[in-house]
């Protein structure tokens, strides 16, 4: 079976996500490889698919115990053979995985890094082809998340030479990276590193003032949805948690003070929608795969960009609209930047603390800023941030900024952001004397200007990608190619002007960003989340494991009436479509008989991820939109591709004209072999009312759409 195939019958999708693709083919030709994806964006797949292809067994290293127990039910969920193997196991279901194992029925197993050991005789027995090394950044000192436990993988290269590596993170710069590769012993692999943007994560920093009521107001707007709220300490967790609870809210704490079980029905509860709030430490969430989260609140400032990001990269994973907010605040940097001191690497904590600081004080677009920090840059603002929501005045700032990028260059890329600002201004200090930067050319040359107001100006220069900070270079500043545009091509530079403190508190405590409507049929989506979580019960799996918040919504929008829409669906597999098909398509069929004006109904629209803004005017008729493309020349698939559909929406399309007018040649776009077949059994299929039926008829060798013209020219041709 092809990539696509296995694509859309195990997993429900169409098409790969931006990289999963390529990273699949080198999987599947042998490479190792480094891949670099955002929280949400599809890393899983890299290993799960090819684990469909490959001859042996797919070994998946998994920092959490749940996340393995999370990932194993919604590959089985989907009908993928999966186990697990960690210490919270008593010894006859280990015995029992261990036999699946042997036995070749199992294509993934997940283990812990501290269990590995343990199974390592075993693996020795059976054919290894994919190690998967997931939360890659784990194993590396410069990372934010560093287990020493990670550190025995680097045998995998040696014990196991007939496998491949794959180490996936979705958070790791460019000195994480290469630490990661060089303790795994795969310096030589191929690096992929996916675009960081997660366009449906609204962005916010507020000022923490009143932290507990802002939270309260926010929780009312978005009642009855899924979040994380992160706290720094334990004993915050408790008491937010507390009083959140007593606010009338769904609310618990977790955090690694709490017993084993404590934190497991905690985890257990939120996943299976039965907690709606879990206020907890940075333990909590990482590799969880609940895709519903709409809100992640940081009560206290993350250490660092890498951690902020991923943990708001537990919002907004099945790609609908999600707010992320932040609030910053003196004591929190204060606290964190002891931490850091205390740490074993502190130099590069303190800097990294000091980047976490400049994004929650930024000034331009915050996304931008986010992007940059990963060596991503977006030439348009997000419009999507609360600084892009209430934007700042700018002014052209092309000159100063030649001026700073001028003694980036002068001080041979060796200053750090303070010392650069200290050359600029003309400092007689001794760290400019002793580096012997008062000799050159810039020395003083941006002395009209403040030092807080360098500092504003230079972080904005490094959010907007024209300067970036080596961490691993003790903090320098390096002039980016953007840079050198501006530099050397005259590309020109805006910046923000830098208000008063207390008018950028006003301005920021202001702002709230409201939710936008979503194009659903708002009742009908209720009745489909009360279905899923019977269903989910049922057979004790998380709601989002029968179906994701995305697919509902799909479903919502687009009213799928027979087998067929419902196999279109976003998110609908052949595993998920006969498991679930029946009862949600009852439900739906009795939602629409039982309104009337109210309804919204749509006989085909674009899937989410190819929507298309709204154009005013008449009605377009949807058969001859793909109609008159056809009769353009377009091809089928080019036709899907135009208009967001799939391939075989598109030839119902073709089919209904020719039902209705007969001027379309559909012999042209049926194989032979296909039609024969048909034809050999027409008489038994003719008169079927379901095409799934018809489907099932030829076990699924032929496609719906060939099908659909296939009886459409027999039912013609026993007319004439």
């Amino acid at each position: 079976m092809k990539k696509l195939e296995l694509l859309k019958k195990y997993f429900g999708y169409d098409s790969f996500r931006p990289l999963q693709e390529q990273v699949i083919d080198d999987v599947i030709a042998g490479k190792d490889l480094m891949v670099v994806m955002p929280t949400g964006g599809g890393k899983s797949m890299c290993f799960q698919l090819p684990s469909l292809l490959l001859d042996g067994i797919t070994l998946v290293v998994s920092p959490l115990i749940a996340l393995m127990k999370d990932q194993v039910d919604a590959l089985r969920a989907n009908g993928i053979s999966a186990s697990y193997f960690n210490s919270s196991q008593d010894v006859t279901q280990q015995q029992e995985m261990l036999e699946e194992l042997r036995s070749g029925s199992l294509k993934l197993i997940y283990v812990a890094p501290e269990s590995i050991g343990l199974l390592n005789n075993h693996l020795q027995e059976i054919p290894v082809s994919l190690i998967a090394v997931d939360e890659a950044h784990c194993i590396s000192t410069w990372g934010h998340d560093f287990r020493p436990a990670y550190t025995q993988l680097a045998y995998f290269k040696t014990s196991f030479p007939e496998a491949n590596l794959i180490a996936l993170t979705a958070t790791a710069d460019r000195a994480t990276r290469a630490d990661i590769k060089k303790q795994l012993g795969i310096q030589n692999a191929e690096e992929y590193v996916a675009s960081f943007d997660r366009p449906n994560l609204t962005l916010e920093v507020r000022p923490g003032n009143n932290r507990l009521q802002q939270i309260r107001r926010f929780l009312q707007k978005n009642k009855g949805e899924s979040g994380i709220i992160y706290c720094l300490s334990r004993k915050t967790c408790e008491s937010l948690a507390s009083k959140i609870a007593a606010y009338g809210f769904d609310a618990a704490a977790y955090h690694a003070g709490l017993s084993h079980e404590e934190r497991e029905n905690v985890q257990e509860k939120f996943i299976k929608d039965d907690l709606k709030i879990v206020c907890a430490t940075i333990a909590f969430g990482m590799g969880i795969d609940k895709s519903n989260v709409r809100f992640v609140l940081h009560y206290n400032m993350p250490k660092n960009i890498e951690g902020y990001y991923q943990e708001i990269g537990r919002a907004g994973r099945d790609g609908v609209n999600s707010h992320a907010l932040l609030f910053h605040s003196y004591a929190d940097m204060i606290q964190l930047r002891k931490f850091a001191e205390g740490s074993g690497n502190a130099e590069v904590q303190i800097a990294k603390l000091e980047r976490m600081k400049q994004f929650a004080e930024a000034l331009t677009c915050r996304r931008k800023m986010l992007l940059s920090y990963f060596n991503e840059y977006l030439d348009e603002d997000c419009g999507n941030c609360d600084v892009c929501l209430n934007k700042p005045d700018f002014f052209d700032a092309t000159l100063s900024a030649q001026k700073a990028l001028s003694a980036v260059i002068r001080t041979g890329e060796k200053a750090s952001l303070n010392l650069l600002i200290d050359v600029l201004r003309g400092a007689q200090n001794a760290a400019v004397i002793e580096s012997g930067f008062q000799q050159i050319k810039t020395y003083g040359a941006g002395k009209e200007t403040s030092w807080n107001d360098w500092q504003q100006f230079i972080v904005q220069m490094i959010n907007q990608g024209l300067v970036e900070i080596a961490f691993h270079e003790f903090n320098h500043l390096k002039i980016t190619p953007q840079g050198k545009e501006v530099l050397f091509d005259g590309r020109k530079v805006s910046l923000a002007v830098i208000p008063k403190p207390e008018e950028l508190a006003a301005k920021r405590a202001q702002h709230t960003q409201e939710e936008l409507p979503t194009e659903v049929n708002r009742d009908l989506y209720e009745t489909l989340r009360k279905t899923r979580l019977q269903l989910a019960n049922a057979g004790n799996l998380a709601p989002y494991m029968v179906f994701s918040d995305a697919t509902l919504k799909d479903m919502a929008a687009r009213i799928p009436l027979d087998d067929n829409e419902f196999a279109d669906i976003t998110g609908v597999g052949s595993h998920k479509h006969d498991t679930y098909g029946v009862p949600f398509l009852k439900i739906i069929s009795e939602f629409k008989d039982s309104r009337t004006d109210d309804f919204i109904y749509r006989e085909e629209i674009a899937k989410p991820k190819r929507q298309k803004k709204k154009v005013s005017g008449p009605k377009k008729d949807t058969v001859m939109e793909s109609v008159k493309l056809f009769w353009d020349g377009k091809t089928i698939k080019d036709i899907a591709e135009i208009r967001g559909f799939q391939s075989s929406t598109i030839m119902a399309h073709l089919t209904k004209r020719y039902e209705s007018h007969n001027d379309i040649d559909l012999e042209k776009l049926i194989d032979g072999k296909d039609y024969d077949l048909i034809a050999a059994d027409f008489e038994k299929i003719k008169n079927e009312e379901s095409l799934k039926t018809v489907f099932e008829h030829f076990d699924g060798k032929i496609d719906y759409g060939s099908l659909r013209i296939g009886l459409s020219l027999l039912k013609e041709k026993t007319k004439a």
